[in-house]
C-alpha cells in the first residue's frame, strides 16, 4: 500500500488561523505552523497535499506555505459543518488512493529520529489498512479526544487491533467500554491528529451524512463504523 497524498483540515471556526501563525522549529529556523505540518507530511514521502480551509482564507494559507506551495491543493468547506464534513470536501481529492490525514491545529514532535507520520505510514503499508495515531491519555482529558480500545497486537510494541471508537466519551463510558490491556489505570488509548485512511473511509462518511444530514458526523463515527468492514490498527506513536 502507497501512501502519497495527504489531506489537511484547517476549516474549524476559531482555529484556522492557528497554521498561519509562525514558530521556530526544533532547528532554530522561524516558519508558518503550516510549513511544518507540510514537513512533517513530504518527509513521509507524500506527493500532494489537500487542506481544507474556510472561505477567503486562501490568500493567507498561499502566503503561509512559502515553497511549499506547489505541493498544495485548497479546498474550501462553504459551512462549518464539523471535522467529517471537513474531511469529506477532500473525497475528490483521494479518489480512491489511501492517505495521510493531519489536523492543522497539531504540530508533530517525535521522541526518535522518525517522524511520526513515517512511522504510521511504515505500518499501514506493512498490515494494508487504516491505521491512527494514538498516545496514552489520562481520562480527565478525554473529552477532547476521539478515543479507541484495542487488543494488542503480538510481536508489533505498540501496535493494537483496534475493537471500538467513540467520539469525546466520558470517563465512566470509557471505563465500561474502551478498556485496553497494558495501559495504566484511569488511562486509555487517545486520537493525537494524525491517520493513515482507506477511502472507505470516505465512503462510510458520505453514507452517514445521507443517512442524518441534521447530524454531522465525526471521522470517530466513520472509523466506528470502519470495523466491521476492514481491519483498523491503532499505533502509539
Amino acid at each position: 500500500m502507497q501512501v502519497k497524498k495527504a489531506v489537511v483540515t484547517a476549516a474549524a471556526p476559531n482555529q484556522n488561523t492557528l497554521p498561519l501563525q509562525r514558530l521556530v522549529d526544533r532547528d532554530g529556523c522561524e516558519k508558518t505552523s503550516l510549513q511544518m505540518i507540510v514537513e512533517e507530511a513530504e518527509a513521509a514521502g507524500i506527493e500532494k497535499i489537500a487542506v481544507v480551509i474556510q472561505p477567503g482564507d486562501a490568500a493567507a494559507y498561499q502566503r503561509a506555505a512559502g515553497h511549499h506551495l506547489e505541493l498544495l491543493t485548497f479546498i474550501e468547506q462553504p459551512a462549518p459543518l464539523g471535522y467529517g464534513d471537513a474531511l469529506l470536501r477532500a473525497e475528490t481529492f483521494v479518489g480512491q488512493d489511501p492517505f495521510l490525514h493531519l489536523v492543522g491545529d497539531h504540530l508533530y514532535l517525535s521522541h526518535g529520529q522518525q517522524r511520526c507520520a513515517q512511522q504510521l505510514i511504515a505500518v499501514a503499508s506493512q498490515f494494508h489498512c487504516s491505521v491512527s495515531a494514538v498516545q496514552p491519555t489520562r481520562e480527565n482529558r478525554l473529552a477532547s479526544f476521539g478515543v479507541i480500545s484495542g487488543q494488542p497486537l503480538a510481536r508489533h510494541s505498540g501496535l493494537y487491533e483496534v475493537t471500538a471508537a467513540v467520539e469525546k466519551p466520558t470517563p465512566t463510558q470509557a471505563e465500561q467500554t474502551l478498556i485496553t490491556a497494558g495501559l495504566r489505570s484511569g488511562h486509555y488509548l487517545a486520537f493525537f491528529g494524525m491517520h493513515v485512511l482507506t477511502p472507505m473511509v470516505m465512503e462510510i462518511l458520505r453514507r452517514l451524512t445521507g443517512e442524518s444530514p441534521a447530524v454531522a458526523p465525526s471521522l470517530t463515527d466513520a472509523l466506528s463504523h470502519l470495523l466491521a468492514h476492514q481491519r483498523y490498527l491503532a499505533l502509539s506513536v
